[in-house]
């Protein structure tokens, strides 16, 4: 890196607190527009910056990757999840890869089970009743739906904010159960009262509602497809705070159509943010612009977290936050 300040691009506007210590610290150039970057700006961008700061709405694969200038060591990605970068392009050029692990969990967290009570409660289907000016009154047999005492929560991907899930799902009474690639410790399957499940297809068949909080990763690109959705009930609920691509969001749309699903909370689309027209028309989903992360404190931190991924690196130390390809999983 340099001796002097690095050149580093920032492609959405930040918290204003954030960009103030950005431009005291570095040498900036940010998006006040915040509006998003073209291919074409985002070339240019690699090509000029020492460090660039995106957001899971950048895509930078590997032909923008190949059009970085010699300078371009550092990619601090605005977020925990990495899925828009290509990891292993980035390691060839000899580019670190650096996110924001931790802070967004417990807010993710919040949403999920907010949205766990939505669905079967059918929060949003009422709201939606009073402002239309379509409610006649209370009767004892309208709008009748489903408590999320004492049922059955799977959750793919045990994770931090998996694990966080679990810890609100208990105060509820749910009886907890998991999905992860690798079993989690014994000791926090103690704390959590979490029974894993080696095989997803059985944890499916068996769960009330299932809540999605695996990364998007080859591996996992509609790993609820079509085959493992019709595993579940047609009583059972599904929450996605996750990524959209992880289900088979089209299969998805014709189930909840045909009630073979009971309902769905999604906060994330596999076209983002583009939104398949026919969930809009179904009364048992909840739809959410992609806000599960979306406090004051979450964005602060994330861009605190930025900071000190970007000082870290070019003061010549291993950033905090590195991200290796190998260690993106579920």
């Amino acid at each position: 890196m340099p001796k002097t300040k690095p050149l580093v691009v920032v492609t959405r506007k930040l918290p204003e607190p954030i960009e103030t210590r950005m431009m005291e610290l570095f040498d900036v150039r940010l998006n006040l527009a915040d509006e998003g970057f073209t291919r074409e700006r985002m070339i240019e961008a690699v090509r000029i910056a020492d460090v660039l700061v995106p957001t899971v709405t950048d895509r930078i694969d590997k032909r923008i990757l190949d059009e970085a200038g010699d300078r371009f060591k550092l990619i601090a990605n605005y977020g925990t999840g990495v899925d828009h970068i290509d990891l292993k392009a980035a390691r060839e050029r000899g580019v670190t890869v650096t996110n924001t692990p931790d802070v967004l969990t417990e807010d993710t967290a919040e949403m999920t089970m907010a949205l766990i009570l939505a669905v079967p409660r059918r929060l949003t289907e009422g709201e939606r009743i009073v402002r239309d000016g379509r409610w006649r009154g209370w009767s004892p047999t309208w709008m009748l739906g489903h408590r999320v005492s004492g049922k059955r929560l799977g959750i793919l991907g045990m994770g931090r904010i998996g694990q966080a899930v679990a810890r609100r799902a208990r105060a509820f009474d749910m009886a907890i159960h998991y999905h992860n690639r690798r079993r989690v410790h014994p000791s926090i399957e103690a704390e959590l009262e979490v029974t894993y499940h080696e095989s997803l297809d059985q944890m499916l068949s068996r769960m009330d509602i299932i809540s999605v909080h695996c990364p998007h990763t080859p591996a996992t690109y509609h790993l609820l497809s079509e085959r493992r959705l019709k595993l579940l009930s047609p009583n059972a609920y599904i929450v996605n705070t996750a990524r959209g691509e992880i289900i088979d969001e089209k299969a998805l749309v014709r189930m909840l159509r045909n009630r073979e699903i009971a309902g769905a909370a999604l906060d994330v689309y596999e076209n983002e943010p583009a939104i398949n027209p026919k969930l809009l028309q179904l009364d048992n989903v909840v739809v959410l612009p992609h806000m599960a992360s979306s406090t004051i404190e979450g964005r602060t931190a994330m861009g605190e977290s930025v900071l000190v991924n970007i000082k870290t690196f070019v003061d010549g130390h291993q950033p905090p936050n590195r991200v290796l390809p190998e260690s993106i999983g579920y």
